[in-house]
């Protein structure tokens, strides 16, 4: 670092990355930004660079990837036997078979700033581009440095003499404590070899300790959350001040409706607060995974780019099949495809929409329903005719009116709604029997 700078030789923290987007959203330097932040230009340069987020170039209807396109005459370089008239340029084998074939990359992303934040052409470039996002960044950071320090903190041949000397006195009944008094040269703590012994690093195992087979896991208390930090950067004090930050944002909201008691599977549903409109896919359980599964056949449907346009922000309670964000913020090929948001607890107001929109899954499904009978193409025609009804804050117009002019008429394909007749709308039990 320089010796001009007076930093505090600490980490960044989500406060400086969310300054970092937004200079760079301005296409400000990075040695203002540096200046800012009192670090060294080659620190934000390095953030920058580490935490990028890939955005997979747009072949549509341009799958030639060359940067000699516009300017190559070539043709049959496939060398087929009867000769092809096409340019190759038109061809998207091109990209494979030629030998002089140089790919299309944008100089934004090989210098500084290395991402198209402030790309003016961002929103018409197909060329691979990467951008920088503080929150996401932020989580891959604190990831990175609790995977940093799991695991075992010694060397191999340290383990082996420890290995050595712990093993044979265990076997003859000693513990960890007596252990330690008689050979304090191991300079670790008790509770270091009891975790190596958990761990599996020493020969010696569990069963062989003289009480902790005896000792039960301990249980977390009713209601414990068992890793309070998913919500770390995804509080709802969070989502305001994203909010602020970016009122345009669509916002969807994320619950789960269950059935009576012993009924196995339940609806997640999914609001869009622009227009109301309601998502309803049946789950076969209340697992995590069940949850995921329908995060990935949405974005198989829509593309990742697609998901991240529809959903960009999703707000959901902290029930336990929302509890594992990375894996439905990430998508199937490793990208980041949305930002989930926690309310606080007990706090359903604080996604009213939704919940005020579950009264018409009750008008057809009161409480005490089981859901076991019903099929996804069941959760679909409620979801039709749920969106199809007129609202008086709406002004009379009805969500998927309304959604296909914000959301647009690919994404409703993809979600397999269409528009029930204002006269053969049905929201009572009748509709599902």
């Amino acid at each position: 670092m320089s010796n001009l700078i007076p930093g505090n030789q600490k980490h960044l923290t989500q406060e400086d990355r969310v300054f970092i987007e937004t200079s760079l959203d301005k296409a400000m330097p990075f040695k203002e930004i540096a200046k800012y932040l009192c670090k060294d230009p080659s620190t934000i340069s390095k953030e920058v660079r580490k935490h990028r987020i890939k955005k997979e170039r747009n072949d549509f209807n341009s799958p030639n990837r060359c940067i000699k396109k516009y300017t190559c005459g070539k043709t049959n370089v496939c060398n087929r036997t009867i000769a092809c008239k096409k340019r190759c340029v038109n061809c998207a084998a091109c990209n494979k078979r030629c030998d002089q074939f140089e790919e299309e990359i944008c100089p934004n992303i090989i210098k500084a700033p290395y991402v198209c934040n402030s790309c003016p052409k961002k929103a018409q470039c197909r060329m691979e581009k990467f951008l920088y996002k503080a929150v996401p960044s932020h989580r891959e950071y604190r990831s990175l440095l609790k995977e940093s320090r799991v695991g075992i903190n010694i060397s191999e041949a340290n383990l082996v003499a420890m290995d050595e000397l712990v093993t044979p006195l265990v076997l003859k009944g000693q513990t960890p404590y007596m252990i330690l008094e008689a050979h304090t040269e191991l300079g670790c703590s008790a509770k270091t070899i009891y975790n190596y012994i958990e761990a599996g690093a020493l020969s010696v195992k569990n069963i062989d300790l003289k009480r902790k087979v005896r000792y039960k896991l301990r249980k977390p208390p009713k209601g414990h959350v068992r890793d309070s930090g998913i919500y770390e950067g995804r509080t709802y004090k969070d989502f305001q001040t994203l909010l602020l930050e970016h009122p345009d944002t669509n916002v969807v909201e994320m619950d789960t409706v269950l059935g009576c008691e012993g009924s196995n599977k339940v609806f997640l549903t999914l609001y869009f607060r622009n227009s109301k409109l309601m998502l309803i896919y049946l789950l076969p359980d209340r697992k995590q995974e069940s949850v995921k599964k329908v995060f990935d056949t949405l974005e198989k449907r829509l593309s990742t780019i697609g998901f991240n346009l529809a959903f960009p922000v999703i707000l959901a309670d902290r029930g336990v099949e929302f509890q594992n964000p990375d894996a439905l913020e990430t998508g199937i090929d490793g990208i980041i495809r949305t930002s989930i948001y926690f309310c606080d607890p007990l706090a359903s107001w604080q996604k009213a929409g939704i919940e005020k929109n579950h009264e018409y899954i009750r008008y057809v499904l009161p409480k005490g329903s089981s859901f076991d009978r019903l099929s996804q193409w069941d959760a679909t025609k409620l979801a039709n005719h749920i969106n199809s009804a007129a609202r008086a804050s709406l002004n009379g117009h009805h969500p998927y009116e309304l959604a296909l002019m914000l959301i647009g008429s690919v994404a409703i394909i993809a979600f397999n709604l269409r528009e029930i007749p204002p006269d053969d709308i049905n929201l009572t039990p009748a509709l599902l029997k």
